[in-house]
């Protein structure tokens, strides 16, 4: 699993520790951490107090690797916010997404109670072609009646 951490000061057992400061929860998502945690690694003490580094952990907290975070803080500088993609234009896009989305299910609904009406009224004109071709029926057999000549 790999987290976003600060290098701490070294411990008396030589290791410098690890404040893990985020979670990556998948490819381009990331979980800030509430509870404050430290890891010892000895991998870390070649890193001055301070930095912030990627460090990949094992599910039981063994490290696995420790790597300076500069380059991916720069890639995330350079993809996400030089072309103008804030926290707030993520959130204004969030939000005129779900108006869409919303949008779209008012269509969607208005279509089926459309769909919904154009199948009633369907019915009701082939009732109502039953009922003249047994209303013509009907006439064709009172005028035989009255006519017995044709």
């Amino acid at each position: 699993m790999l987290y976003l951490a600060q290098v701490q000061k070294k411990s008396i057992l030589g290791k410098a520790g690890l404040q893990l400061l985020a979670r990556q929860k998948s490819e381009n998502a990331w979980a800030v951490l509430v509870e404050e945690e430290v890891i010892l690694a000895a991998e870390a003490s070649s890193f001055n107090e301070g930095v912030l580094v990627l460090v990949e952990l094992t599910n039981t907290r063994q490290v696995l690797t420790v790597k300076d975070a500069k380059e991916w803080i720069l890639d995330i500088v350079q993809t996400f916010l030089i072309s103008g993609i804030t926290p707030t234009f993520l959130q204004q896009e969030t939000e005129r997404a779900e108006q869409w989305r919303q949008s779209l299910t008012l269509q969607s609904q208005e279509l089926d109670r459309r769909a919904l009406e154009l199948e009633a009224r369907k019915e009701q004109i082939q009732e109502m072609e039953e009922k003249l071709r047994r209303e013509k029926k009907a006439i064709e057999a009172l005028a035989s009646q009255n006519n017995p000549a044709n």
